[in-house]
């Protein structure tokens, strides 16, 4: 009998979000605060000649305005960019200056007031343009930056990181090529437009402790870097993390939490609140990353993949921030789930002036696999096969090499021809890919197939600690951020699974305090669950023992004759011998008085194993733990004349190892295809021949509205990863992988033309069309 795994049990902290009681890091206020308001660039790429805030100092209420300064630079690879501009502006929104006052009001006033001198500069506007060899440099220093060991920035050029890919015989893969593709693909940058902006407070308390408040998804890494950046002594810096009203990867950056320091080191140590408005939050801070890529595809007459050759040159903007990770990750995966012998990939971190970038949902992979399934599509077309049938042939399975040459099996990869199966029959694929619906409009069906794996710090670790309440409830403390996936839910889960107990008497700390809650990397990836998890069964093994412990000295027995379970330990084959955990878990007390044990606290850590980095020339490595499969599917119902669609449908068959709650899996699999569909049809920044954004506000950037959404289908394949606790493998970003390209793929086959670029808007299909007749 399951207690807990496989059950839809409800998130720990709804009753708090559905009444609005919950608090966010803009919630919380003292009187004695200040508020900061950033003074942004006007410009795209400028030298900064002047500043001037005699005007603004003489608002009301102006407590000091901050400038940058030439150092720290920051940067987790490349220390590449100062908090605030430094001599140079190199994207439109850069932060300038910060004013700091008593009020918002007063500090926005005053920040409109600073006079801001500029010498405009040349602008990059895309990755083809920044490797031009005539480009302006966006960093003339590239060189003396300091950078991590494993990343490889080309200096005098705009090349942040280069990644390469070498596996197999190129020469040989062309031979045996009957039929090849090449095309051209891109997509802008784009925004996360998470509901809640970042936001963030600071102060230095008088002993010279520092402590943050941050709406953020990795706590930690603030505290590790504020260290590194300003030396200040890691033991004194606090960071604490409410919920979180939403991230996608873009509160990973540690960007506003440096401004915010700066702030309250300028007034005396005060708290100060940075809390960005939509239009900042959209193009001042880090945003999803966009690509220039092309690709030649090979493939035998009978349909079976021999050569892919790919560059993908990603659009990190005006600093490398995460986006030298990102063009890595792509490489790790760059030909999606199948099997092929022979791959040249070069993926490239480009820079260029535009906003720079941080994580997206999915981190690469919708992005890479927008390429690679297009083409796919596309080989399959020429081959005249079935594309569910071509994507069958070619699927990667247990005992085939990755890209990075690792080999997987049933545990580290799943079942790719299974998903491809369900998803045929979900769509009614055997109907036809189009359908006619009338003289005007018709039904198109489109494909894409999906894998994952996870390319994070191969030393990054997860701690849970367990503390039993002297009722026998218990409280999980995890460094996990709750940024709406539920996973604090699923460790108590998994906790209630493992001690075959109640889950209503397992409590969740939500919020995260760096002094007290145990260290969680970052919460990214998709990997909460598998970390936190296998570190919360380690501290359940651990206070399993306490408890046997302390029981075999009351039921006189040893502990290996004791089990855990129904809030008793009892004897293993005489059950009706037991001690209530509600009596030992705070020690017990014999009738004479005599006392043993304590409270019992449970603690347990989990760090990826075997990680490695990738050697530079091929691309050799382990750079993650298993890789997720997957295949997606949408329906569109497309108007010849006008080229407007409507999705009608969009389904998800995932293989996600074990389901450990149910309805919570199938709302973060369809919120993630709600966001895939949404990249692929509407959402992207539009710029300016000299790098501004024109579309900074949700008026003119638009996302899905009221009864633009398709209805979703859901189904998922358990094959059990055996490293995952109870075989579950994770998905919070695995919905949104496919979608663009799926999208794409039945826009393609409805217009009759190839659509190689993002957003899939009806004026860039009636001009694509255009084209082409």
């Amino acid at each position: 009998m399951s207690w807990s795994i496989g059950k839809s049990i409800i998130r720990k902290e709804a009753f708090e979000k559905v009444t609005g009681a919950a608090k966010y890091t803009d919630d919380y206020s003292t009187k004695e605060m200040l508020h900061i308001k950033l003074v942004v660039s006007s410009h795209a790429h400028a030298k900064i000649k002047e500043i001037d805030t005699t005007k603004a100092r003489e608002v009301p209420g102006v407590r000091a305005i901050i400038l940058g300064q030439p150092f720290p630079l920051t940067g987790e690879e490349i220390s590449d960019r100062p908090p605030i501009a430094f001599e140079k502006v190199r994207y439109h929104g850069e932060p300038l200056a910060a004013v700091i006052a008593d009020d918002p009001v007063q500090a926005k006033k005053a920040a409109e007031l600073v006079e801001v001198t500029y010498e405009v500069l040349p602008v990059v506007n895309s990755p083809k343009e920044a490797l031009d060899p005539n480009a302006p440099l966006i960093h003339e220093n590239l060189a003396t930056y300091e950078k991590i060991e494993h990343v490889y920035p080309e200096p005098d050029t705009n090349i942040a990181d280069h990644t390469k890919i070498r596996k197999g015989n190129m020469e040989q893969g062309w031979k045996e090529s009957d039929v090849t593709v090449e095309a051209n693909f891109s997509f802008g940058p784009s925004d996360h437009i998470a509901m809640e902006t970042r936001c963030v407070i600071a102060e230095i308390k008088p002993d010279g402790v520092v402590v943050f408040s941050s709406a953020t998804q990795s706590p930690y890494m603030i505290k590790k870097l504020m260290s590194d950046y300003f030396d200040l002594v890691e033991g004194k810096i606090i960071v604490k993390t409410p919920l979180v009203g939403g991230g996608f990867g873009g509160k990973v950056a540690v960007q506003l939490e440096l401004i915010a320091y700066m702030a309250t080191l300028a007034v005396g140590g005060r708290p100060v609140k940075l809390l960005n408005t939509r239009e900042e939050d959209m193009i001042t801070s880090p945003v999803h990353i966009g690509l220039d890529a092309k690709i030649k595809l090979g493939a035998t007459n009978d349909g079976r993949l021999t050569a892919a050759e790919i560059q993908y040159l990603f659009d990190t903007g005006a600093y490398s921030d995460k986006g030298a990770t990102i063009s890595r990750a792509a490489a790790v995966t760059c030909t999606g789930p199948y099997k092929l012998e022979n791959i040249w990939c070069d993926s490239l971190c480009i820079y260029t002036n535009h906003p720079y970038a941080t994580a997206y949902r999915g981190f690469s992979h919708s992005e890479l696999l927008f390429v690679f399934e297009r083409a796919m599509d596309m080989l399959a077309q020429k081959l005249k096969i079935d594309p569910l049938e071509f994507r069958e042939k070619n699927a990667f399975l247990p005992g085939h090499t990755t890209p990075t040459q690792i080999r997987l099996n049933e545990s580290t990869v799943g079942n790719l021809p299974k998903c491809i199966d369900q998803l045929k029959q979900l769509m009614n694929w055997n109907e036809g890919q189009v359908l006619q619906v009338n003289d005007r409009k018709i039904k198109a069906k489109g494909i894409s197939c999906i894998w994952k794996t996870s390319t994070i710090d191969s030393e990054a670790s997860s701690g849970v600690v367990l503390t039993f309440n002297a009722d026998g409830s218990i409280n999980i403390l995890s460094g996990v951020v709750e940024i709406g996936t539920g996973t604090k839910t699923v460790l108590a889960q998994l906790l209630a699974e493992k001690l075959r107990m109640d889950i209503n008497k397992i409590y969740v700390k939500m919020e995260i305090d760096t002094q007290t809650t145990p260290e969680h990397w970052k919460t990214v990836a998709s990997r909460g669950t598998l970390m936190a998890g296998r570190a919360l069964l380690k501290a359940a093994d651990d206070a399993i023992d306490q408890l046997k412990d302390i029981a075999s000295r009351v039921l006189m027995c040893s502990p290996d004759d004791l089990e855990v379970g129904n809030e008793m330990v009892y004897v293993r084959d005489e059950p009706d011998t037991f001690i209530h955990v509600k009596n030992i878990c705070h020690g017990y007390k014999y009738p004479n008085g005599y006392s043993i044990g304590a409270q019992i606290i449970g603690r347990g850590n989990y760090t990826l194993r075997h990680l490695t980095h990738l050697e530079h020339k091929t691309g050799i490595g382990k750079p993650g733990p298993e890789y997720s499969v997957g295949a997606q599917g949408v329906e569109i119902e497309f108007d010849t004349r006008d080229y407007t669609y409507k999705i009608l449908n969009a389904y998800s068959v995932l293989d996600i190892g074990k389901i450990l709650n149910n309805k919570s899996a199938q709302g973060q699999v369809m919120g993630a295809m709600s966001m895939g569909l949404n990249f692929g049809s509407s959402e992207t920044f539009v710029f300016s021949e000299d790098g501004k954004i024109l579309n900074p506000r949700l008026r003119t950037y638009v996302p899905f509205r009221y009864g633009d959404h398709p209805e979703y289908f859901v189904h998922f394949i358990e094959t059990p990863h055996i490293d995952g606790p109870y075989g579950a493998r994770g998905v919070g970003e695995h919905g949104l992988i496919g979608m663009p390209a799926a999208l794409a793929n039945s826009l393609s086959i409805a217009a009759g033309v190839d659509l190689n670029k993002l957003p899939l808007t009806p004026e860039f299909i009636w001009k694509e069309k255009k084209a082409v007749e």
